[in-house]
């Protein structure tokens, strides 16, 4: 639990924290007959320090089969005392720690987390007996993380900005690896969803080859500002890039790295760093979340799959959370400069009037809830059906029901400047106004779910959106 469970030292196990093996299967059986299907996240890239395999490295020292697991070297300097490389860290700070006996490992991540070497026959059965195991427990499918640095350059070269290929991003031998996991994946119908960060489109489309993963989340569309242009752009080389490879586009608004949409689309600040974590930046909340609502709308209209993270349902801002409760390791790591995740990983708030808002009883969660989240509590959103969570359960209804949603063709429609318009099969059509002014809505038979209010005059005001059925 340093870097909030991505140190895993047992992969067959669950964390006392948060119950026991019999319990998850429990949970995923119940699931199933619920109709809803569970997907577990597999962590191939790293191990905790405290897993078995890196203590026994540690115990049997340079040079041992052990170390042969992980990236084990000499340091550089007349002593050893200098990093074997100057790779830079995902988590700020250092690459490499050094151990007593004078040898260095490396981590791209926390020193607690030492990256395996997958150049290596035991890491390789190892995860795919993983799978195997996760898979015959009756999960549907697989979230691979950080699933574009499994593979390392084995000369462990230094980085050079902007030369190809990177030592250890998006490295060729990595689609080796997941054509094995995917004849796994189908012995058993499972799927896989892949956490990849790569600007090269046609790279970024290799992974979901037809013999590798199903999906992977779009990046380039979550990190997209609140600008009709880009996020036209960024529709549209998603459907180019998936298109190749026949596979199915995702749609990503949030997730446990970035800052909460809502307070992310209430800020001014633009660019790739549209979704950074940052101390101190100006927030409103009331046109974060009133744009919030409407990009619901326009992603789940889209063709693809949509995933949604916890708490954007409710329209979850980021929590503040105090200097003293922090936990990320990309806070320390960055010398207090970085904020770090945490303020998108408070737990749900589920009942207004609970301890801790719903969420477990016995003790407080690992984060602290803000004082105001009984607002957004689960109990009285459902109670209000202009809430974030009664437009969101009625959107996914009507998504559920077909008629134009999902897979499929879309066709953009003409609109005015800075309104988005585009068509689905069975005459849905999808709008959205990211004007300064009301948009005359395209002609139509119904209304089916406005993110908002309609103008008196029928027109579409500013930051909304609407689904409609020609």
């Amino acid at each position: 639990m340093v870097d909030g469970g991505y140190d895993v030292a047992d992969y067959r196990a669950v964390d006392p924290a948060f119950g026991t093996l019999d319990e998850a299967e429990k949970l995923i059986a119940d699931a199933a007959e619920l109709g809803i299907r569970v997907i577990v996240d597999i962590v191939p890239n790293h191990v905790s320090d405290q897993h078995p395999w890196f203590r026994a490295a540690l115990a049997a020292g340079p040079g041992s089969p052990e170390r042969g697991r992980f990236h084990f070297r000499p340091g550089r300097g007349p002593d050893g005392e200098l990093p074997p490389n100057d790779w830079p860290s995902q988590f700020s700070g250092s690459t490499w720690t050094r151990v007593p006996d004078g040898e260095w490992y490396l981590h791209l991540f926390a020193p607690e987390q030492p990256d395996l070497n997958w150049a290596h026959p035991d890491v390789r059965r190892e995860h795919e007996d993983v799978l195997r195991f996760w898979f015959g427990r009756g999960v549907a499918g697989i979230r691979i993380d950080s699933a574009a640095l499994l593979v390392k350059d084995p000369a462990l070269a230094d980085f050079r900005e902007g030369v190809d290929p990177h030592p250890y991003i998006d490295q060729d031998e990595v689609h080796d690896i997941y054509r094995s996991w995917r004849a796994i994946a189908d012995e058993y119908a499972g799927v896989f969803v892949g956490e990849v960060w790569l600007p090269d489109a046609e790279r970024f489309a290799r992974y979901l080859r037809p013999d590798e993963l199903h999906t992977a989340f779009n990046f380039a569309f979550l990190t997209c500002p609140w600008e009709p242009e880009r996020l036209r752009r960024a529709i549209d080389a998603t459907l180019a890039e998936h298109a190749p490879v026949g596979a199915p586009a995702t749609w990503v608004l949030s997730n446990h790295d970035v800052t909460r949409t809502v307070t992310r689309y209430g800020r001014e600040d633009t660019g790739f760093d549209f979704a950074r974590k940052a101390f101190g930046i100006p927030t409103d909340l009331a046109l974060g979340t009133r744009r919030a609502r409407a990009a619901a709308l326009l992603t789940l209209a889209l063709p693809g799959s949509v995933y949604l993270y916890q708490g954007e349902e409710l329209g979850l801002p980021e929590a503040d959370i105090p200097l003293d409760r922090i936990q990320d390791p990309m806070h320390f790591r960055s010398g207090g400069t970085d904020p770090g995740r945490d303020g998108c990983r408070v737990p749900m708030p589920w009942a207004a009037g609970e301890p801790w808002c719903g969420f477990g009883s016995a003790s407080e969660p690992w984060l602290p809830l803000p004082a105001d989240w009984a607002g957004y509590a689960v109990d009285r959103q459902r109670a209000d059906p202009g809430s974030m969570l009664s437009l969101y359960r009625q959107a996914l209804l009507l998504r559920r029901a077909g008629d134009g949603f999902g897979d499929g063709p879309m066709a953009w429609l003409p609109a005015e400047e800075g309104v988005l318009a585009f068509s689905r099969p069975h005459g849905l059509l999808c709008v959205v106004n990211l004007a300064a002014r009301p948009a005359v809505l395209p002609p139509h038979e119904r209304v089916l779910l406005c993110s908002g209010r309609l103008d008196p005059d029928g027109r579409l005001p500013q930051d909304t959106a609407v689904w409609l059925r020609a």
